[in-house]
């Protein structure tokens, strides 16, 4: 039966400290990207599991519906995945709609100027911060914010004090 190791926000999904440090270091046998949009982008699909393949790891890119569909018809198989995700919006609605993620590592999400920053690499508007809040509470997720394995752990706790949220 497959399991879910867990899931992580990267707006640059796959590349090489994901494949190396966390794919790798953690037992997994494939990358899943979750992604509604990319699904339908037949040429950045191409690109993106080319560059998983050189990794020698399986990767597929699939809706929110068809990773819940692949869930429920045999808990993805034979597959130890890291769900792999572009924003937390789509982290959100995969919890939702009944995607059984317990551990979400948010490790990089670009500055803008309507965002804060977290840890280096990661920054957030306030709603997604939001969000996280509610992935945290209604549904048991643990969120924590992480580049690499090796680098320091920041709690949700940490970036909601950024955006006067109490939980």
């Amino acid at each position: 039966m497959g399991e879910i190791l867990f899931a992580r926000v990267d707006d640059r999904l796959i590349h090489g400290q994901v494949m190396t440090k966390w794919a790798k270091g953690f037992g997994c046998n494939s990358v899943f990207v979750i992604d509604n949009n990319l699904v339908k982008d037949e040429y950045m699909k191409s690109i993106y599991l080319m560059t998983a393949a050189a990794s020698n790891l399986p990767a597929k890119i699939l809706s929110v519906d068809d990773a819940i569909s692949l869930w429920n018809k045999d808990n993805f198989g034979i597959y130890k995945v890291i769900l792999l995700y572009k924003d937390i919006a789509t982290v959100k609605e995969s919890v939702v709609k009944g995607l059984p993620i317990k551990k979400l590592n948010i490790g990089g999400l670009a500055k803008s100027p309507e965002k804060k920053f977290v840890i280096p690499s990661v920054s957030l508007k306030k709603e997604e911060a939001e969000m996280l809040w509610e992935l945290a509470n209604d549904f048991n997720v643990e969120v924590f914010f992480q580049t690499l394995p090796e680098s320091k752990r920041v709690n949700l706790d940490a970036a909601l004090k950024l955006f006067g949220i109490n939980k």
